[in-house]
């Protein structure tokens, strides 16, 4: 929270790191790993490298509500359904900004990801930049998009003829990279040019990594353990300040706004439609940097994981091309609307979001004292950890093979039987990723793109490992593409036509209130 020389935020709660002793009367209730050590805590098998599938693997032995202490620290996880649905009500309980997210503010400020919630920018940022998101704005990107995708198809093209694979992190980080910063900013960083990653992707990997080390080590401690780290992360925040601030003095310098109505034009130019206040320079910086960060890190992550499932299943990824070629036919561009329609397409998105959300957490805390699932007594400002990738895992919602990777579960028929706030990958409530229809549509049309071009062809010695950098993206992926020749459509079969036309029923009603998953109240 921002402090005050009182030691407390404006919203009267403790400054900084809250251990779970402060707002958990009951603490001794809730179950934590054997073999605790005074002082270290439970760090006995635990690796710095992977603190979240870690969590994981004590939530499997757990249950549904856990704690773990480090250094002095203690966490509290939550990871069943019913406990997670109580944490998303938003008149009880707001988002968190701790752990990790906390250790961004000194690059990200008050930006609409890490903003406490009694920040007033939060709010004006997101009535200004809510309209950049509507139908009619998402529409408008899709040429660009599509514009980035051709330029991703000319390199794995090129290495397709080599008979070479195919870096598939690396490859889709240049991919979204691109994309947000063509359809939000109107910058190209020229990253598929550059034999290496964009020196703005290294530094932000730097911010990102060294925001989790904070969380592994003693606080008394980090000053000495981190020095090196400190001075290369205070060059990273440096860097990506510059970057920033030039393009905004680039497009200021073109008259003040470029007039294509992207995010930065409505961040330059935009005032509140009730107040009509104005974005702040500094916060404009600050949204950029957060826009360009979020708005790649996490959907290169989703297509990489999702790009790993359908080489690894052949069968899916059949049903999704002959899916594509349908629905596409011959069309070379695919149009806005077209995208919507891969339905199979979106599936393998969801379900690979469901196994490996690449946010693989979000903290809520207590806006007055309650009780949580009407069992365990939280105070005001108590908070938790919810663990997407565990609550994705819950046997009691997605079945005893929950671990499967199967993408029927998000057929029609099935989203509709299971119950809200089970699947979010997108985070919860008035907090939750302003920017999730501009991922799924990217997202969905590349992999559209990229089934209809190519046939995907895995390691057969590689075996998934998962690196965390706050968000989590597959290590050491790579893939061989053979190329497709062009083949006819299949038709439509009537069955086909209807269910299609239920599942845009489902997907249309009341829209306005619905997330990604198309359900009500998610």
């Amino acid at each position: 929270m921002v402090q005050t020389a009182r030691g407390t935020a404006r919203d009267g709660l403790p400054k900084g790191f809250r251990s779970a002793e402060l707002g958990w009367p009951e603490l001794h209730r809730i179950p934590h790993p054997p073999y605790r050590l005074p002082l270290l805590g439970d760090v006995v098998g635990a690796s710095r490298r992977t603190p979240m599938q870690d969590s994981l693997r004590y939530a499997r032995r757990l249950g549904p509500i856990f704690r773990r202490r480090a250094f002095g620290k203690e966490f509290v996880f939550v990871w069943g359904a019913s406990l997670a649905a109580d944490l998303a009500d938003e008149t009880r309980f707001a988002k968190h900004v701790g752990l990790g997210v906390a250790n961004l503010r000194p690059v990200a400020g008050d930006g609409l990801f890490t903003a406490y919630n009694h920040e007033p920018n939060w709010q004006l940022a997101h009535d200004v930049l809510a309209p950049g998101f509507s139908r009619e704005a998402m529409a408008g990107y899709h040429l660009m998009m599509l514009d980035v995708a051709g330029r991703l198809t000319d390199q794995w093209d090129l290495a397709e003829a080599a008979g070479r694979t195919v870096d598939v992190p690396g490859d889709m980080t240049k991919l979204t990279l691109e994309t947000i910063a063509r359809t939000g900013f109107g910058h190209d960083f020229g990253s598929f040019e550059r034999p290496r990653l964009h020196p703005f992707v290294t530094a932000m990997v730097g911010t990102l990594g060294y925001a989790q080390r904070l969380n592994t080590v003693p606080a008394p401690l980090a000053p000495w353990l981190l020095r090196d780290a400190s001075r290369r992360n205070a060059a990273d925040i440096a860097y990506l300040n510059r970057t920033v601030d030039d393009l905004v003095r680039a497009r200021r310098a073109g008259g003040g706004g470029g007039g294509t109505g992207d995010l930065l034009d409505r961040m330059l130019e935009t005032a509140h439609p009730e107040s009509g206040e104005r974005l702040s320079a500094e916060n404009v910086r600050r949204q950029v940097i957060t826009f360009l960060v979020a708005g790649h890190e996490t959907t290169s992550g989703a297509l990489s994981f999702a790009l790993h499932y359908l080489a690894r299943h052949p069968e899916v990824a059949a049903r999704a091309r002959a899916e594509v070629d349908r629905v596409w036919g011959d069309t070379e561009a695919p149009g806005y609307e077209q995208v919507a329609k891969l339905r199979q397409v979106r599936r393998v998105l969801d379900e690979s979001l469901r196994l490996w959300p690449t946010a693989p957490g979000f903290a809520r805390e207590a806006r007055e004292d309650t009780v949580l699932g009407g069992t365990y007594t939280m105070r005001r400002g108590a908070w938790a950890l919810v663990l997407t990738g565990m609550l994705h895992r819950d046997p009691q919602v997605w079945g005893p093979d929950a671990e499967r990777f199967d993408p029927d579960r998000f057929d029609a028929k099935a989203v509709r039987s299971r119950a809200p706030h089970t699947y979010k990958p997108f985070g919860t409530g008035a907090r939750a990723c302003i920017g999730r229809q501009f991922a799924l549509h990217e997202a969905t049309l590349v992999l559209g793109l990229l089934l209809r071009r190519y046939d995907l062809r895995p390691d057969p010695g590689y075996r998934l490992r998962v690196t965390e950098r706050l968000t989590l993206m597959p290590e050491g992926l790579r893939l061989r593409l053979d190329r497709r020749s062009p083949s006819t459509p299949a038709p439509a079969s009537r069955a086909d036509d209807a269910g299609q036309a239920r599942d845009d029923g489902a997907r249309n009603a009341g829209s306005a209130s619905r997330c990604p998953v198309h359900r009500a109240g998610d």
